[in-house]
């Protein structure tokens, strides 16, 4: 295998010109597959350590790390959320080394980040020495471990677009095991202007080989008062999303808990099971 310590972004894209090579950031996920023949290695690159917001939107850079979100480097709504799923993403050590923009690239579809991405209407940056691109979440996802992303290219950052006054989020798994994916799990943000739902993102981890957004689910909570009924309803609503028959009861009971930890901001931070 041969091995490239980039010190720069453009040695890093000359790398990546002829499709042959794979970036190596947090290595959480690179060898998890056949090893590459050809690793460039981005953790001596400063500008790919970049969080920044500019015109209500974050930008997170290749090499932000995990658990820069356990901290308040995020404020509002937004960093509420992100403090709620990365306490879920792996063990410390991971958290430490992985990087959300390197969980975005391989898309493994019991992935948290994957589905905030999707939940968020975000855009993902993608550079190669002939330019760069931006894509939605929505059309970057197109299978288990598989994106939008050209071989040439790499996933410089990502745009996370900032979450309302008056959000509350939410997040329940279903994990069967210490330091395993997620067997199922819901993360929600829903935002209330006098006492109304006006806005709604409801999410699904390990429902399907995409990232899933319960649009419909989301249809059931706007306009209503939140009330228990309309969670219910929402619930329902993103059970149908699933096919397996076990976790569809899963995700039915998980939204319920994500939707009432939304609404009356009792998230304790630690995961439930659905069983």
């Amino acid at each position: 295998m041969d091995y490239i310590p980039a010190t720069s972004p453009a040695e890093v894209l000359a790398t990546l010109a002829d499709g042959q090579a794979q970036v190596l950031a947090g290595g959480q996920s690179l060898f998890f597959a056949d090893p590459p023949r050809r690793v460039v290695d981005i953790n001596r690159v400063a500008e790919f350590e970049v969080l920044t917001e500019v015109d209500g939107t974050l930008r997170v850079g290749p090499l932000v790390r995990h658990r820069t979100f356990e901290t308040d480097a995020v404020a509002g709504p937004l960093g509420d959320l992100l403090r709620v799923v990365v306490r879920h993403i792996g063990h410390p050590p991971v958290r430490a080394r992985g990087t959300m923009v390197g969980s975005l690239a391989y898309a493994h579809p019991a992935a948290e980040w994957t589905v905030v991405a999707m939940i968020l209407d975000a855009s993902l940056e993608l550079s190669s020495p002939g330019g760069s691109r931006t894509v939605p979440a929505a059309r970057f996802f197109t299978g288990a471990g598989t994106t939008a992303r050209r071989p040439d290219e790499l996933l410089s950052g990502v745009l996370l677009p900032q979450l309302p006054p008056g959000t509350g989020v939410g997040y329940a798994e279903d994990r069967r095991g210490p330091g395993i994916w997620a067997y199922a799990a819901t993360m929600t943000a829903v935002t209330m202007v006098d006492d109304v739902v006006t806005a709604a993102a409801i999410g699904l981890v390990n429902a399907g080989p995409c990232p899933v957004r319960a649009r419909d689910a989301e249809r059931a909570l706007i306009g209503t008062t939140f009330s228990d009924t309309a969670i219910t309803a929402a619930a329902n609503a993103a059970a149908a999303e699933v096919a397996d028959d076990d976790r569809r009861r899963a995700v039915h009971v998980l939204t319920r808990r994500a939707l009432t930890q939304a609404r009356e901001g009792s998230y304790q931070g630690s995961w439930l099971s659905a069983r």
